[in-house]
């Protein structure tokens, strides 16, 4: 693998950046490659030591994102990701002045819950959004984001199995039908705010119902003969199972 990381042709050597299998020496030689896409690969690497990840944080490397129309800064996002990555350069990351990094950085559920209340608070919406899908997130800061103004990030705190009840009974009861069906698919949600939301207008909604586990066999019979057919499929398929 030694000799596959000096070789010319650029997607061989990613390829050995990011082998799980790659020495230590070969991911240090590659952390100092020509190619951004190599050096991102690396950072990417579950197996790169935080030495390594540690240098890989100040690396500039950009790339251009049609959909976003603006550059990315691949390296710093895969370092803010890796779960071998140090606090120290953890928290380095979550404040760079790209959001995109600090995103990067809110989503690895190896960061302090301090670090999170901060970021909790971010002006990026995306930002917040990836404090409350962190599985580590505390009950506390799921609890504030579900009263968050954007709606992607209520939904996000809807969807995850750490929101406390109180919080998914509020999110039952938001505005949005969108934010609704999120709650109606939390695996962890109580047996009340199912059978409530069982008899929501939309269809979507009820069709959520159907499809959680947790839903209880009186519900799944009510929905078998609900007048959408999508439910009633939804409701049938858990029945048989």
């Amino acid at each position: 693998m030694r000799v596959l990381a000096r070789d010319p042709v650029q997607w061989v050597r990613e390829a050995v950046a990011g082998n799980a299998k790659a020495s230590q020496a070969a991911l240090e030689q590659l952390a100092a490659d020509s190619s951004g896409f190599v050096r991102a690969a690396v950072a990417l690497n579950g197996q790169t030591p935080s030495k390594i990840l540690e240098m890989l944080a100040g690396d500039e490397m950009v790339d251009y994102d049609s959909t976003l129309q603006k550059n990315r800064y691949l390296v710093k996002e895969a370092v803010a990701r890796n779960r071998n990555v140090d606090q120290e350069t953890l928290a380095h990351l979550a404040r760079d002045f790209d959001e995109h990094v600090r995103a990067a950085a809110a989503s690895n559920p190896l960061m302090r819950a301090e670090l999170m209340g901060r970021l909790a608070k971010d002006v990026s919406w995306l930002v917040r959004n990836n404090i409350a899908k962190n599985p580590s997130t505390p009950e506390d800061l799921l609890v504030y984001l579900s009263a968050d103004r954007i709606m992607d990030v209520r939904a996000t705190v809807a969807s995850n199995p750490r929101t406390p009840q109180a919080a998914l009974a509020t999110l039952a009861s938001d505005k949005s039908w969108e934010i609704r069906e999120a709650v109606a698919r939390n695996i962890n949600l109580s047996e009340i705010i199912l059978e409530e939301l069982s008899c929501h207008w939309s269809w979507r909604v009820r069709e959520a119902v159907a499809s959680n586990p947790r839903t209880t066999m009186k519900i799944l019979k009510q929905l078998a003969n609900d007048p959408d057919q999508s439910v009633q499929k939804a409701a049938k398929c858990r029945i048989k199972t």
